[in-house]
């Protein structure tokens, strides 16, 4: 028997960064696994209900020969016995948009198709499920990432799945068509067993995008632009402040580019919370990751004595 991937989820490409995404949110163990697929500059897929996860891969594969997604979906459907109890759902790198939910999908099972994207549900615990995640996606701002997040807590507000919610997925990749696809991937986030997955995936993101923030500030410093790096790095921190590996790398950044005053207090409050950020530091120059200078490494060494 297919996977019993009985959920909620929205495929949707924004016009403006050209990226495209996929959420979901399911009571079944690791949803991400199996429904959602992305491929860079081609589309996005959801592939649900009873799932057959080939429609992911061919989906794809199709798009990137040309065809469109209600083409390329068509000829899916043609080839499955079991089409009327999958929900597909398909956007191309054009916005245009396919979708399909056959006559065996479990009550209440619907879809929206919109521009630019689709929203499908299947044994949802009401029917207005559906229509609650594309008013929300339509009406929220930020970047696509936030606006999947919306739709499917949209989703949950209206009761979401009738037997509860278990696992939560999220993937986007910008609009670039490569050789290389995954390099062109921008969130991979899974939620695969949790007892409130959309807070998790939620928390999951805040983490991403810290360290988009620190990665953001270690170039602008290499450009000279001490102010703009700091205060990605302010960003960042505000978004995970439990995590120590982002300061750590932030001190280290801001010492390798002769701002080390600066850098000090951030080793200082690390080196007080974890001891082995300090080790770590004088195994670095070896790698070619730190300075290989002992007088400064002496220095900032100094800090965890206080």
């Amino acid at each position: 028997m297919d996977p019993f991937f009985h959920t909620y989820s929205i495929v949707a490409h924004d016009e403006k960064s050209g990226q495209f995404g996929v959420a979901v949110q399911s009571h079944w163990f690791n949803v991400g696994s199996l429904c959602p697929w992305v491929e860079a500059g081609v589309g996005a897929i959801a592939t649900q209900s009873f799932v057959k996860v080939s429609y992911g891969p061919q989906g794809l594969a199709l798009l990137r020969e040309g065809k469109t997604p209600q083409e390329a979906l068509a000829n899916m459907l043609a080839q499955d016995e079991g089409r009327e109890g999958r929900q597909v759902a398909i956007v191309d790198a054009h916005g245009n948009v396919a979708v399909h939910t056959g006559s065996r999908c479990v009550a209440q099972a619907g879809h929206f198709a919109g521009n630019g994207f689709s929203v499908q549900a299947n044994m949802m615990k009401n029917n207005t499920v559906w229509a609650a995640m594309a008013d929300t996606f339509m009406q929220t701002t930020g970047d696509l990432a936030e606006r999947l997040l919306a739709a499917l807590k949209a989703a949950q507000a209206q009761g979401g799945d009738i037997r509860g919610k278990q696992s939560a997925a999220m993937l986007v990749a910008d609009g670039t068509r490569s050789d290389v696809p995954y390099e062109h991937m921008l969130l991979d986030l899974r939620v695969d067993d949790h007892p409130d997955p959309l807070v998790e995936l939620e928390r999951l993101l805040h983490i991403q995008r810290a360290y988009e923030f620190m990665n953001m500030g270690d170039e602008l410093l290499s450009k000279g632009d001490k102010a703009g790096a700091m205060q990605q790095y302010a960003k960042g921190a505000s978004l995970a402040p439990h995590i120590d590996e982002l300061p750590f790398w932030q001190a280290a950044t801001l010492a390798e580019n002769g701002n080390l005053e600066e850098a000090l207090p951030i080793f200082r409050s690390v080196f007080a919370h974890n001891p082995d950020w300090a080790e770590l530091l004088k195994r670095l120059p070896k790698s070619g990751l730190f300075p290989d200078d002992p007088q400064l490494i002496a220095t900032i060494l100094k800090e965890q004595k206080g």
